[in-house]
């Protein structure tokens, strides 16, 4: 029985395994410069020698004047089981086992002129300015070893397993972290992640367009759609699979989420187009580009007003009651023993509940 979990474990974990490209690393965090400056950066759920996040941080160490970059694989990567990594001739016995690597000091140690890749690979195999050791445990963030450095770490960036992130999130809220991450949209109304972004303790990064492609492990079993193989820089076929409804989480503050979005609707108007739920104390508001300028009510809008959403001009009331209980905070009328949101008796997609503040200016 032992056996056939662990195995069922890797099967799951090679399904599970999504490899961000830099393009878009790149496109979010160089909104958090000042966030790095002096920190402790942890990238928990990345190979060092494969993870872009642990290259992004490593070449701009210096740049970001960072205190420390750690990297932790866990056993069960597929990746670790391949000797494709950042250094190409990496030996696969070192790949196949969990490890953890540091970067405390970078500099040009081959005297090319230019801080790169290469000086990473003389840091991890010279052990001089950081190094690589092994773990005693499998690497898995919850580790006792692996939660020691997240309790030493100042922010985590990462793309955790998508099927444990309700733990992971747990773990970044209960040491106190700051962090950005990769998650998909629904999990905004997760029971364990709405209350964070109802409470104003988590909310959208900068770049949310809703599709990425991620390189996924040559066990990767093929999909239908959205999946597709190409050549790699190295000849060797490279698998990849596009995801919709992706976004960033994070608890550090950017620019973008205090723009106040540009009402040009109007409710006094054009009542009939906001109609009031049967269960629900609210109207309906059914895109997010359609809320009314003056409304003051309560009004439910789709999941994606999260990435226009301004928390100095909006508050978030709560959601449907589908995706938790007690979550409307007194909106349901439970007398309708209907948790999604009817509109004359028909069925809609979960909402979330939001009033606007009143600044000055408005009537």
């Amino acid at each position: 029985m032992a056996k056939n979990t662990a195995l069922n474990m890797a099967a799951k974990a090679q399904q599970d395994e999504f490899y961000t490209q830099m393009f878009d690393i790149e496109n979010e965090l160089r909104n958090y410069r000042e966030h790095f400056e002096g920190k402790k950066i942890l990238c928990n759920c990345d190979d060092p020698y494969e993870s872009n996040f642990f290259k992004y941080f490593a070449i701009r160490f210096n740049a970001y004047h960072l205190a420390k970059l750690t990297a932790t694989c866990y056993a069960g990567s597929p990746i670790a089981h391949r000797q494709l990594s950042l250094f190409e001739e990496e030996k696969e016995t070192q790949a196949r086992t969990p490890y953890c690597a540091e970067i405390t000091e970078f500099r040009d140690y081959n005297e090319d002129t230019a801080e790169d890749l290469q000086d990473i690979r003389y840091i991890l195999e010279h052990n001089i300015g950081g190094g690589v050791r092994k773990l005693q445990g499998n690497g898995d963030f919850r580790s006792p070893e692996c939660i020691d450095l997240l309790k030493e770490a100042d922010i985590v960036v990462t793309n955790p397993p998508h099927s444990l992130l309700r733990e992971f999130i747990s773990l970044l809220i209960h040491y106190d972290k700051k962090f950005i991450i990769i998650a998909n949209n629904n999990a905004i109304t997760y029971k364990e992640v709405f209350p964070l972004f109802m409470q104003n303790r988590m909310w959208l990064g900068h770049n949310n367009n809703g599709s990425m492609s991620f390189r996924v492990p040559d066990s990767y079993e093929p999909r239908e759609t959205r999946y597709w193989e190409e050549e790699g820089p190295d000849g060797k076929i490279q698998k990849w699979r596009s995801l919709g409804n992706i976004c960033w989480f994070t608890n550090l503050d950017h620019g973008w989420r205090h723009r106040d979005m540009i009402l040009s609707r109007s409710y006094e108007r054009n009542p009939e187009l906001y109609p009031h739920y049967d269960n629900y104390d609210a109207i309906e508001v059914s895109k997010t580009s359609d809320i009314p300028a003056d409304y003051f009510g309560v009004m439910g809008v789709p999941i994606t007003f999260m990435d226009k959403y301004n928390p100095d001009q909006f508050e978030i009331i709560g959601c449907t009651e589908s995706e938790g209980k007690g979550f409307s905070n007194g909106l349901w009328k439970a007398s309708s023993k209907v948790a999604q949101p009817l509109i004359n008796g028909k069925r809609i997609y979960k909402r979330i509940f939001i009033r606007r503040k009143r600044t000055q200016g408005d009537s």
